[in-house]
């Protein structure tokens, strides 16, 4: 093989890897574009801006039925999850004096206990609020002091959560809460803030408020307790256009833009006016509508790109919306 030949053969295997390499780095090119480009188009929905704070299920009231002598249970009247009514008998029991004597009387006969039961009243424990009993643990035959508490009453469940100091400021009285359980996060409840506390505390360096939210109802797997989640909604609007909140870019000035399709087939930076945002979503005000196709790029918006040159076609559907 002579040289020439060898210089011939050189060349086209050069040629040949060119043009193998220009291949390769326009299908990854492609690729690469394909990948950073997603068509949507604005759709009406809802959207709210909130605070997300942890809590415990606790009862608002707590009351503690305390006997006001030391004795016996005679009986207990009620159960635990029962409704009571203010006035009402919850426990009867017997003082001590009382105990001693029913005791002796069952040495002699049925008529002589009887006897006793009627001329020395048992002392009853009675309901001072309505509410729901939630502890009652003591068995009728059981010994108490004036210190046990035989039965535990709870006018409501609420809910108390702990909210950030960072937070307090944007909680306000009467704001629309959701609720959900750890154990049961498919059950979402709706509820109102009604109090917030004053007076911070610090938990793991930590400094949170107290806050009180009341569910506007209870369901029934409602338990002293449980852990919450809530979200309390600072601000909500209904029926308002949205695109993904990735979608929007803002200059340095405050105002924001999309990428969206053209009349003629181009992509133009489009100014809008955007409202609120969540996680997910922003409101856009106006500068667009739900017949627009807006382009989520990973291209960045600045004065010298406001309007490229041409379109693009490796836009899904060909930057069309589909039929």
């Amino acid at each position: 093989m002579n040289k020439k030949t060898i210089r011939v053969a050189g060349v086209i295997l050069l040629l040949l890897i060119i043009f193998a390499g220009i291949l390769l780095s326009r299908r990854a090119v492609n690729n690469k574009k394909t990948a950073e480009m997603e068509t949507i188009y604005p759709a009406y929905g809802n959207i709210y801006v909130s605070v997300s704070a942890t809590g415990t299920v606790s009862p608002q009231n707590r009351l503690e039925i305390k006997p006001p002598i030391a004795g016996r249970i005679d009986r207990i009247l009620v159960k635990e999850g029962e409704r009571v009514t203010t006035g009402q008998v919850l426990a009867l029991m017997s003082s001590v004096e009382r105990a001693a004597l029913l005791d002796a009387a069952r040495l002699n006969d049925e008529k002589t206990v009887q006897y006793w039961q009627t001329v020395y009243n048992p002392t009853p424990l009675l309901a001072p609020i309505n509410g729901e009993v939630i502890v009652s643990t003591f068995e009728p035959g059981q010994t108490v002091v004036s210190g046990d508490a035989v039965i535990v009453l709870s006018n409501r469940l609420i809910v108390k959560v702990e909210v950030d100091e960072t937070d307090i400021g944007k909680v306000k009285n009467s704001q629309e809460v959701i609720i959900s359980l750890d154990a049961y996060p498919e059950i979402k409840v709706k509820g109102k803030v009604s109090h917030i506390s004053y007076e911070s505390q610090v938990v793991n360096n930590v400094t949170t408020y107290e806050v009180d939210v009341i569910p506007a109802t209870v369901p029934r797997v409602f338990r002293s307790g449980m852990n919450a989640n809530v979200e309390i909604i600072q601000e909500k609007k209904e029926g308002v256009l949205l695109v993904p909140l990735k979608a929007v870019q803002e200059n340095g000035n405050g105002n924001s833009f999309v990428l969206k399709l053209g009349a003629d087939q181009k992509t133009v930076w489009q100014k809008v006016e955007a409202g609120i945002s969540d996680e997910k979503n922003k409101e856009v005000i106006s500068g667009l509508t739900p017949d627009d196709t807006v382009i989520i790029t990973t291209e960045k918006y600045s004065p010298s790109n406001k309007k490229p040159a041409g379109g693009n076609p490796l836009l899904p559907f060909g930057g069309r919306r589909p039929r």
